[in-house]
């Protein structure tokens, strides 16, 4: 599937809020960036490896993995990677949200968060998509309604709809790519479900039913209105937030408000919620789903939410499995909030708040890992308590994406390396982003609730034993720890604590690597 992953939604709109932007009736307040973004015709290799350590999405197909916010992508298991020349991503604020990669075609759906009235929406961005699996994209931004679309036909019907005429609060947080007839599946919040059978040039509206019905059929009248929720209006289930077509060619539509299928190609609806039962949905949120083919007919795995509303049951956390076209309903993974799905033959693993989830019998039972150490030399961990966003299978390789880092598993999850932005202490061009250095600290400012630990790089001569020494702005020694270190780069992590285990006042530290004869000295500043 597509978004692999949590989509960069998880600092959403205060839970179906509008804030102070209205879906329609309003021009565009923030346009594309510029007339001539997007068509790129070049790969640019990125000597730091990854651009940024949150991996929110994730998607792998024919030995490439491609990982977000940037577009980065490795065909060698991630020993050097590239990103496509696109400006319409790439230095600009704009940042993957969706991708779907089947074989030659690769569909991202970009956004970005805008400030408005003081408040951090989230914004639609346009599609990046390429033909030739990945050498080029061609960029679209194609203005979804006008203000004339205030109708919607439905069969036998004509509904009111509400044009969503600004890309505030419609950005893409799922897309699918249906190889077998070309056709495009978005989910866009506020703008709901949209299809298009040109390649992301035009797209319509897909019709799901209101939050008072549960089935909608295009030969019954029907005078509903087609809107997303906004107050006491609208349909929590005309909010679209995840989309599949599986191999069969029916249409999983997720949305604030439940799950819809549909077995006609997107016509005709069926709506499934939770209602306190064990045989059905756990949240009526759906962030997220996946198919895992080796069932027949196939498994639908998704990622169902407590959407705030009152109903007991109906709202927690958890995963819903849909067998036999949905005829069959079972939960699993109670209480815990869940992002993405990957699949080995039986093997399920999910992407979690929590962790990685690994269950070999269907979903019955679980094992579960929450903190990574590398396999390698390094001995690096990811901070406790890293959220795991995004998972993928792909020709042995098991890739999770985490708040940390990137992982990558070559024996189904025993043992892992951990890829992070490599930026280097000593680059062959130094520039203002990337300077000559002894030694840097990060993420730097550093936050102890939010980071767990801090890391301090240098580079060693040779394998020795020294110590870490780190000062507070009076330079009073506020903490002091030995390191062994081997020849060449190394990674010390301080936790944030003084020496009698309390964590530091906010504010700007110092820390001094002692080597024998080197000595290496950098600013760390604590904020929380």
């Amino acid at each position: 599937m597509r978004i692999k992953g949590i989509k960069s939604t998880i600092f959403l709109l205060c839970m179906f809020a509008t804030a102070s932007v209205t879906f329609g009736q309003r021009a565009f307040l923030v346009g594309p960036p510029q007339s001539s973004l997007g068509n790129s015709n070049a790969l640019i290799e990125s000597p730091y490896g990854i651009l940024n350590n949150s991996i929110a999405n994730l998607d792998a197909n024919n030995g490439l993995v491609w990982v977000g916010p940037y577009l980065n992508f490795s065909s060698n298991q991630g020993a050097s990677w590239y990103r496509p020349e696109t400006d319409s991503l790439f230095g600009t604020v704009n940042r993957l949200f969706s991708i779907d990669v089947e074989d030659d075609v690769i569909v991202a759906g970009i956004g970005r968060n805008d400030v408005v009235g003081g408040q951090s929406i989230q914004t639609a961005a346009g599609f990046l998509i390429s033909e030739d699996g990945g050498l080029s994209f061609q960029y679209r931004f194609p203005q979804l309604d006008g203000p004339e679309d205030d109708t919607q036909v439905y069969g036998v019907s004509t509904l009111p709809a509400l044009p969503v005429i600004v890309p505030q609060q419609s950005p893409p947080f799922d897309i699918d790519y249906n190889p077998t007839n070309g056709d495009l599946w978005v989910a866009g919040w506020a703008s709901g479900i949209r299809k298009s059978s040109d390649m992301g040039r035009t797209w319509s509206r897909v019709v799901l039913p209101p939050d008072n019905l549960d089935l909608i059929s295009p030969e019954i009248p029907y005078s509903f209105s087609v809107e997303p929720q906004r107050g006491s209006n609208g349909s929590l289930n005309h909010m679209g937030f995840s989309v599949l077509v599986d191999k069969q060619g029916l249409i999983w539509a997720g949305t604030a408000g439940g799950l819809n299928l549909s077995i006609d190609g997107g016509v005709a609806w069926r709506r499934f919620k939770g209602d306190g039962t064990s045989q059905s949905l756990t949240g009526n949120w759906i962030i997220s789903l996946e198919e895992q083919t080796n069932t027949s007919p196939s498994t639908i795995w998704a990622a169902s939410w407590n959407t705030g509303e009152s109903g007991g049951a109906a709202g927690q956390y958890g995963v819903t499995i849909l067998e036999n076209g949905g005829s069959s309903i079972r939960q699993s993974l109670l209480g815990e909030k869940v992002f993405d799905f990957a699949f080995n033959g039986t093997t399920v693993y999910v992407a979690g708040d929590n962790g990685l989830f690994i269950s070999k019998d269907a979903g019955r039972t679980w094992d579960s890992i929450s903190q990574f150490k590398d396999s390698g030399s390094s001995g690096r961990v990811t901070r406790p308590h890293s959220s795991v966003f995004s998972v993928e299978y792909d020709q042995g390789i098991l890739w999770v994406g985490t708040s940390d880092g990137l992982l990558r598993s070559d024996d189904e999850g025993r043992t892992w390396t951990i890829l992070h932005a490599n930026i280097p202490l000593h680059p062959a061009q130094a520039s203002n982003s990337v300077p000559n250095k002894n030694t840097y600290a990060y993420p730097n400012p550093f936050s102890r609730g939010e980071d767990s630990f801090v890391r301090i790089k240098y580079e060693a001569s040779d394998a020795l034993s020294g110590t870490i020494n780190i000062f507070d702005f009076g330079m009073n020694v506020v903490r002091e720890f030995r390191v062994d270190v081997q020849a060449g780069v190394n990674e010390s992590m301080w936790d944030g604590m003084d020496m009698s285990g309390i964590p530091v006042s906010n504010g700007a530290y110092f820390y001094e690597v002692n080597l024998g004869k080197s000595r290496f000295r950098g600013k760390i500043l604590v904020i929380e």
